[in-house]
This record gives C-alpha cells, sequence and structure tokens, in this order.
C-alpha cells in the first residue's frame, strides 16, 4: 500500500499566509496539517508515501525529510496545476500496480482506518453536508455502495460529500481512466478526479463508502482557527514543564513550542504557538501564532499571525502573514 497526498495547491485562501507558507505547513494544535496526515497514515503501517508538490514544494520537502527521515518518500512536481486527477495521473510510474490509499494534502479526518485497509473493496470517504452543491457528491445504494459520483452538481442527489480520502484497488483501472480523461480535456481545463472515479464505476468497479466520524476543514481563517480549537481538546494541548512563564495563567487547551519566552500574560484557551516566539504583557485566546513570532502588550481573539511577525498594540482581530511588523499603538518611534 502507497499514500499520495498531493500538496502542490496554492492556498489562496489562506493568504497572505501561503505566499510564503504551503498551505499544508500551516501550523494547527502544535502540529502542522501535513504531519496530522502523515502521522495518521504512520499509526496504520504506512511507510511509502508520493507527495506531488508545487507551489513552495521545495518546503514541504525539506519539512519532510527532516522530520520523517524513516519513510519511504518521493517528491513528483506538478509544474502545471490542472486539478487533483492531473496530479493522480503524474504518479503512475511510482505506483506501479500497488494498491493507493490517496489523502488529499488538506483534508484531516478521523475515521476507522484499519478497517478500511483491510476491506477487499475500493473505497471512498464521504461525510453528510448542509449544501452539497461546493463537493465532490457520491450517491449510496442501500447496501453502502457507490452508483455515482458528480463534481459540485447544480442540483445534488445525494448529500455525501466525498472528504477527500480514497482507497483504490483497482490502480490500473484507475490511471487508464485517468488517461483518457487528460486525452480529451482541453490544456486550460482542470481535470477532476471524480471524473476518473465515475468512470472506473461506469466500467464495474466497485466502490464501498465509509463515513468520517470528523472532517476539520482547514480552507480559511475562521475554520482554521475552529478545527484548531476541536483539535487541541483532541490531542490534549503541550505546554512543556520544565519552562516557568513568569507572571502567566495558562488556560488548557494550549499548546507552546519550544523556546518560547512568555511573560506577565494570560494565554487560552485553544492557543496554538510556535517555537521560539516572545510573549509580554499579552492576552490571547482562540488563536494560532507562529514561530520566531513578538508580540508586546497586545489582547488578541480569534486571530491569525504568521511566523516571524511583530506585534505590538491594542485589541484587534488580525489575519497577518508572515515577516511582518505592525505596531499597532500608532507610536512614532
Amino acid at each position: 500500500m502507497k499514500a499520495i497526498i498531493p500538496v502542490a495547491g496554492a492556498g489562496t485562501k489562506l493568504r497572505p499566509h501561503t505566499y510564503t507558507q504551503p498551505k499544508a505547513l500551516i501550523p494547527l494544535a502544535g502540529k502542522t496539517i501535513l504531519s496530522i496526515i502523515i502521522d495518521q497514515l504512520k499509526e496504520a503501517g504506512i511507510n511509502d508515501f508520493i507527495f506531488i508538490i508545487g507551489y513552495l514544494g521545495e518546503k514541504i520537502q525539506d519539512y519532510v525529510r527532516e522530520n520523517y527521515p524513516e519513510l519511504n518518500c518521493h517528491f513528483i512536481t506538478q509544474s502545471e496545476r490542472h486539478g487533483i486527477g492531473h496530479a493522480i495521473e503524474l504518479t503512475k510510474d511510482i505506483v506501479g500496480e500497488d494498491e493507493v490509499l490517496i489523502v488529499l494534502g488538506d483534508t484531516i479526518a478521523e475515521y476507522d482506518l484499519k478497517e478500511i485497509l483491510e476491506s477487499p473493496y475500493s473505497m471512498l470517504g464521504v461525510k453528510k453536508v448542509d449544501d452539497p452543491r461546493n463537493f465532490g457528491v457520491a450517491e449510496i445504494e442501500e447496501d453502502g455502495f457507490i452508483s455515482r459520483v458528480v463534481e459540485k452538481p447544480a442540483i445534488p442527489k445525494s448529500n455525501m460529500a466525498l472528504v477527500g480520502v480514497y482507497k483504490i484497488k483497482e490502480t490500473n483501472f484507475m490511471y487508464s481512466c485517468l488517461d483518457k480523461i487528460v486525452k480529451v480535456k482541453t490544456s486550460y481545463e482542470d481535470f477532476n478526479f471524480t471524473d476518473a472515479l465515475e468512470c472506473m464505476i461506469g466500467h464495474g468497479a466497485k466502490f464501498q463508502s465509509f463515513k468520517v466520524t470528523n472532517w476539520f476543514d482547514c480552507g480559511k481563517k475562521e475554520s482554521l482557527l475552529e478545527s484548531n480549537a476541536i483539535l487541541l481538546k483532541k490531542f490534549g494541548g503541550n505546554v512543556p514543564e520544565f519552562n516557568q512563564y513568569k507572571n502567566t495563567i495558562i488556560i488548557p487547551p494550549v499548546t507552546v513550542g519550544k523556546g518560547c519566552d512568555i511573560k506577565n500574560s494570560v494565554i487560552g484557551p485553544n492557543v496554538a504557538i510556535g517555537d521560539h516566539t516572545t510573549l509580554n504583557h499579552a492576552i490571547i485566546k482562540d488563536s494560532i501564532i507562529g514561530a520566531y513570532s513578538n508580540l508586546f502588550e497586545i489582547v488578541l481573539n480569534n486571530s491569525l499571525i504568521g511566523s516571524d511577525a511583530e506585534v505590538k498594540g491594542v485589541s484587534r482581530n488580525l489575519n497577518i502573514g508572515d515577516n511582518t511588523a505592525i505596531d499597532l499603538g500608532g507610536s512614532s518611534k
């Protein structure tokens, strides 16, 4: 079994953060989006990974090689982004005839991975949503098998959205369908992976659905902060005991990176702080703070602060990218 993780997207909805950081490396509950996905698959015994990289792809490579040297990893560059189907098609020569588990690089979900890997069928993860028009949608029979998949249907016949987790047993069949789609599409069109799945179903492949218990949206600031809070409660937070933060109150769940200097502050709940960050006279809750940032005399709520940022001032709701210096106090030094 090989895992395929497409992480070539530019993450435009999370700008300005994704100008300098791949979406998959955005911090979340003391980890990164990508590390949560890798850890989940690694725990299930998967050691062969294929990463499809593009925008800021060298940062993905460096991160994986530094943090997961024990894994057998391949990196494929998707120089022109034409959708997930196009990305998966690029992996053909590496996968061969092996079964694959495809997990989109911004998909964090909770499900019984062992049961999925042991199933004799190909499987697609689904979750009931209020408005399925913005998702790939699976039409499911009473026996749990999928009769049809449609990408962003104008008039949905199902409210079961595809979450971005696919186990494919018939990989030769999958690549054959992808080849057909690539040949009929124009050069500027996106190649949806749902088109390949529908091609497989139309030619007799059997797909069983499985429901995920939780599906965490990491696509934009508000949902990312909400996911951070939920995952902090799940992981339990992490505040190094050997660090003594002077005149500081920690309200769990909170995770604090290594080498942080925190004093005269109230932190939490639902706060994730990156490595080597300095906080002084700060009150912060429901926020994510990047590494190597400096925050002084500030009150933050529902804020996302990038790495290497400096913020000084008064209470605000912020969305600040990496390498930013802001003085909200309006001082004229």
